[in-house]
């Protein structure tokens, strides 16, 4: 369906004042009114863009697995095992982020990165938008560069062993299964067009 046929949808912004600063997000509180007429105050976080990568390789076996980072994250207060993720820096593409991210927390320079989707985390309240990005070709370790506060352990895990547990402990971070669904999708279509190729031959 096209704007237009939403419009009926849309609250109109009359004010918007910034409350608080965090350093990672700003707080704004806004007033908005319906097309109908209501009006209301609500909460807005504005927060930067975040990239996820989802690293694949071979490991001794040939087995395809993800390249992971173990981590501890404050919000869930538990380890958590995860992708590759961070924030978009001001004036930085996606796709640039994405790459540094890889290098910064995994040492690793990705040979081919792939743009898989984008979403919003939670369009409820939050400004921003998350990408999700698919690497290979990964260079030989190299050490890590993360931040002061930051503590990242490096995990091959087998691709199978993530989508069997994928939302079960200590893969349960809602933007990690996004970027899953992502990676699993692209990888479907592209499966199907080597197989679509081969039959025309």
């Amino acid at each position: 369906m096209d704007a237009e046929g939403t419009s009926h949808l849309e609250w109109e912004e009359e004010y918007r004042e910034k409350e608080s600063s965090f350093g990672i997000f700003e707080v704004y509180r806004v007033t908005r009114v319906s097309p109908a007429g209501q009006r209301g105050n609500f909460v807005i976080v504005d927060a930067p863009d975040w990239v996820t990568i989802v690293p694949v390789l071979k490991d001794e076996r040939g087995k395809e697995c993800f390249l992971m980072v173990r981590q501890y994250r404050h919000g869930s207060r538990s380890v958590t095992l995860e992708f590759p993720a961070g924030v978009v820096e001001w004036q930085e593409e996606p796709d640039d982020a994405a790459r540094r991210e890889l290098i910064e927390e995994t040492g690793r320079t990705a040979g081919n990165v792939v743009f898989l989707g984008k979403a919003s985390p939670n369009p409820s309240f939050m400004c921003n938008t998350t990408y999700t990005f698919f690497a290979s070709g990964l260079g030989d370790a190299d050490e890590q560069s993360l931040d002061e506060l930051e503590e990242v352990e490096l995990e091959i895990v087998p691709v199978e062993e993530v989508i069997s547990q994928m939302g079960i402990e200590p893969y349960d971070n809602a933007i990690m299964m996004s970027a899953l669904a992502y990676y699993l999708r692209w990888k479907s279509g592209t499966e199907s067009k080597v197989r679509a190729g081969r039959n025309r031959k």
